[in-house]
């Protein structure tokens, strides 16, 4: 079976918002383009509390961009974003969600960042993601969101070191650049890892 798979189409992540990534909003009708294609749908949700390790506010004199080490492991800081209950946490408006099977929730612990759809950046815990899709019979996943060169990349990634067969569905994503080449080399990364990257017409034409 195949999958769609929805990374972290949420209202912080469009412009006006929080940590908007540029263009975000125009993948909206694009994933509602592709929903009807799978009969599995699943999307992934940041869902932090105010008071994660990855918000640069809660970080004396640090700024958003800064790297720093939290509890072992690098970590970007970011604008605080996706605090959970707040609007910013909710989905994208006019992101259609009738054929939405379930939402797994990630960041939820302050002491790790999670990036990747299936597991925290230190890959300690599992959302569930992996072992909820092999229990439908998922062999291969199609990946859509936000942002191309963070949490999708990093989501695809760990879908490939699953055993899935993996396709990313470029022009529904959108990424942040936060340094000139970042999308650019992010989807050289997913390639090289054996990652198929298409677009929506292409696979809805298939």
């Amino acid at each position: 079976m195949n999958a769609l798979l929805l990374v972290d189409i949420q209202n912080d992540f469009l412009p006006g918002g929080a940590l908007a990534v540029p263009q975000g909003d125009l993948i909206v009708p694009v994933v509602n383009r592709l929903q009807p294609c799978f009969d599995l749908v699943v999307a992934t949700q940041d869902w932090h509390p105010c008071e994660h390790g990855s918000f640069a506010a809660n970080h004396p004199l640090r700024e958003p961009g800064e790297l720093i080490e939290l509890h072992g492991l690098p970590q970007r800081l970011w604008p605080i974003h996706c605090v959970q209950t707040t609007t910013g946490a909710e989905f994208a408006p006019g992101l259609n969600r009738e054929k939405w099977d379930r939402v797994f929730v990630k960041g939820v612990d302050p002491a790790i960042d999670s990036y990747s759809g299936f597991f925290d950046n230190g890959h300690r815990h599992s959302t569930g993601l992996g072992e909820y899709l092999r229990s439908k019979g998922v062999t291969a996943v199609f990946v859509v969101g936000l942002a191309t060169d963070y949490c999708v990349k990093f989501t695809v990634l760990d879908a490939l070191t699953l055993g899935f067969k993996t396709h990313l569905i470029e022009d529904a994503c959108r990424g942040v650049n936060l340094e000139p080449g970042d999308v650019d080399r992010a989807l050289d990364e997913m390639r090289a890892a054996g990652t198929s990257i298409l677009t929506a017409d292409q696979l809805i034409s298939q």
